[in-house]
Order: structure tokens, then C-alpha cells, then sequence
């Protein structure tokens, strides 16, 4: 056991790491949601990796997508998974903790350290369930820049993320400007379409057709696991490409004959059903609803990017990727275009894959030199508009 253990630090790079936690907005204070609502008193949990060097000028925020959390790199004491993006952050990795300052917090909503709806509600002592107010990314957002100020920093060198993480990623840029030197969205879009808020809307529905739901206060008697189960099995579909899926599983048959019975006849079913069973031990389904609805509400299209007459100094780096038909690359041109519309520096890159939405997760190599180069440009102070 600890020789797997040693494996894992040394894979992880960064060994081992632990949460800390940011509660501000007390009582009387509150943070104020787009909603109308307010939320105190609020935690976010968050982990750092690397140092902050002397002038701040070196810290990078990175957001993360619907499933995620703040642990995104080196491992948990007692726990065998890195986490969910330590191939990309790390000594001599894309995001390099020998020359930069890592954060990731966990999102308001989330169930993973932050308060969401799994928290306890301090006026009733009882879990908040749908009594915890509907959230915005720009209330994500607004939570962030409350834990950047704690931590002193005046002005981020880079803000990134992939997915819902891309949309926080663009409301940085979008909310406080002056406050992000580059950003770097990637598999993202300013606003959902139809067809994603559809998909969102089913995930949802399969969570409240569920009898154990019990209208949002299952707390005291346990997830709605079937219901939940079913919804990231209908996630997972979306971020696999056709072509994936057929690599990854074909037609092939678990047992190498057909069950003719309703069992998981084929690896493409049994890997669905995995994935689902697991899912509802780590996750809030209360939580999943509101997270989806808030990536719905998100709309940074038109003059809401950069509002009209306002000058963003933030550059950025957009990547998408080919086979991505959750958001497809034609959402990140928009974003490209939005952005050259108002003489904004941008560098497009749609990089090949085979992974659809998952890419952002997998494609190391070509993430890595793309963002390698793009920091120490943005570092050094030699960005060029493109």
C-alpha cells in the first residue's frame, strides 16, 4: 500500500495537497446575487500549488467545469486519484507551480468544501435543499474575486478553464478586466444553445422524475441515485465523440453473447452504468440542477462580452477542438469574433481530436505548448495582438 502510494505522488508531481477554506459574507453582510437574493455566510473551499513570488504578478486561477472541484492537482492524503487536471498543472507542466501560483476553488453551488445547497442553512439548521437561492456564473465569479482579494492578489496573470470552467473564464474577463492580464476558454461558449439547454433540461427532469428526490429534501434519507445515475449517463454521452465511442467500445459484448434480457449486454452499456453508479457517491444531485440551470443562464453574447466603449486589456488564447459536438468550434469563433470586434487580442486555435467534449481532459500535449508559450508571452510582456 505504500509503495502504491509512492507511485501516485511521484505520477501526481506535486504530492500530496490539502483544501483550505475562504468564509466570508457574514452576517450582516451577504453576497449579493444577480438573482436579487443574497447568500451569507458563504465558503468556498479552494487549493493552491506553487508560490506566490513577491509582487503577486504570478497567479493564475483555474476554473472548473460542471463535475469538478478545487482539486485539480497532486493528491489528497488517504485518497489514490490525482486530481482532475494534474497532467496540466505541475512542476515543468503546462501550468508550471516552479513559476506560477495555481488556485482553484470549488463553485458556489457545489458540493465538493463551497456552500451549496447541501449546506447547512443557518437560519433552520437543516441542509438548505431548493431553499438556497438560484446562482449565476457571475455569482461563481463575484464568489471568486472575494477569495482572490483575501489572498492580496491585485491583478491575475491568467485565468482558465474548460467547459462551464471556459464560462467563468469569460466572465472574469468580462466583470472585472482590469483585473486579468490573459484568459484562456477552452471548449466553451458565450451563451447555451437550444440543443445544450435541452440536453440540460433532461438531466434535470431525470433527477426530479425520481421518487426518492422528494421535491429537493432527500438529505435525511439518502441521494436520488437512479435519477442522478441517469442524468451523467446522458452527460457522458455528449462529451464522447462518435468516433471515440467506436474506438472505445464498438459493438462488443461483455459476456460475448446476447443476455436477451434488459442487462448490460454491451461494454458501451456496462461503461454508462459505471460511470453513473459512481457519480452519485460523490455528487450532489441538488447540486447538478443548479449548476446546469446556471450554465443556462449564462449569455455573454452581443455587447455583454465587452460592454460597448469599454477597452479590455485582457489577451486571450480560445481553444476548441474538432470533434467536440457538445460545444462545437463554431462557438469559439464566435467568442474569437466578439472579441476582434472590439480590437481585443486573440489567438484562435482548434486543435484535432478524436475525444469530443473529454479533449480538454485528455489532450495534453498540444494544451500544453499552446499555453506554455501563450503565459511566458503573456509574462514577459511580448504578447502581440493577433
Amino acid at each position: 500500500m505504500l509503495q502504491a502510494t509512492e507511485n501516485l505522488i511521484a505520477y501526481a508531481s506535486l504530492g500530496a495537497v490539502a483544501p483550505e477554506y475562504h468564509i466570508f459574507a457574514r452576517p450582516p453582510a451577504a453576497l449579493k446575487l444577480e438573482s436579487g437574493e443574497t447568500l451569507g455566510p458563504v465558503t468556498l473551499a479552494y487549493e493552491t500549488y506553487g508560490s506566490l513570488n513577491q509582487d503577486k504578478s504570478n497567479a493564475i486561477l483555474i476554473c472548473h467545469a460542471l463535475s469538478g472541484d478545487a482539486h485539480a492537482a497532486g493528491i489528497h492524503d488517504g485518497e489514490g486519484n490525482p486530481g482532475w487536471w494534474d497532467d496540466m498543472i505541475g512542476p515543468g507542466k503546462a501550468f508550471d507551480t516552479k513559476r506560477y501560483f495555481i488556485i482553484c476553488a470549488n463553485v458556489i453551488g457545489g458540493c465538493k468544501g463551497s456552500t451549496g445547497p447541501s449546506s447547512v442553512d443557518p437560519q433552520t439548521g437543516k441542509p438548505y435543499a431548493l431553499a438556497f437561492p438560484f446562482i449565476t456564473i457571475a455569482d461563481m465569479v463575484n464568489a471568486q474575486r472575494d477569495l482572490i482579494d483575501h489572498l492580496g492578489i491585485g491583478k491575475l496573470l491568467c485565468v482558465a478553464g474548460g467547459s462551464m470552467g471556459g464560462m467563468q473564464t469569460l466572465q472574469w474577463a468580462s466583470s472585472y478586466p482590469e483585473r486579468v492580464r490573459a484568459a484562456i476558454p477552452i471548449a466553451t461558449a458565450l451563451k447555451h444553445s437550444p440543443q445544450q439547454i435541452a440536453f440540460n433540461e433532461v438531466v434535470r427532469q431525470a433527477i426530479m422524475a425520481d421518487p426518492d428526490w422528494r421535491g429537493g429534501n432527500y438529505y435525511a434519507y439518502g441521494q436520488p441515485e437512479k435519477g442522478l445515475a441517469v442524468a451523467r449517463m446522458i452527460g457522458h454521452i455528449t462529451f464522447m465523440s462518435d468516433q471515440s465511442m467506436e474506438e472505445k467500445f464498438s459493438r462488443r459484448l461483455k459476456s460475448g453473447k446476447f443476455s436477451f434480457k434488459f442487462d448490460a449486454d454491451f461494454e458501451v452499456e456496462g461503461y454508462l452504468r459505471y460511470r453513473g453508479d459512481s457519480f452519485v457517491k460523490r455528487f450532489d444531485a441538488n447540486s447538478y440542477l443548479y449548476i446546469t440551470k446556471a450554465m443556462d443562464y449564462f449569455d455573454l453574447s452581443g455587447a455583454r462580452l465587452i460592454q460597448t466603449g469599454k477597452v479590455c486589456p485582457t489577451r486571450f488564447l480560445v481553444i476548441s477542438f474538432a470533434s467536440d459536438w457538445l460545444y462545437p468550434s463554431s462557438q469559439s469563433q464566435e467568442i474569437v469574433r466578439s472579441l476582434k470586434r472590439h480590437q481585443v487580442d486573440a489567438t484562435y486555435c482548434e486543435l484535432k481530436s478524436t475525444y469530443g467534449h473529454d479533449a480538454f481532459l485528455v489532450e495534453i500535449a498540444e494544451q500544453t505548448n499552446l499555453i506554455r508559450h501563450f503565459l511566458d508571452r503573456t509574462q514577459n510582456g511580448n504578447g502581440k495582438k493577433s
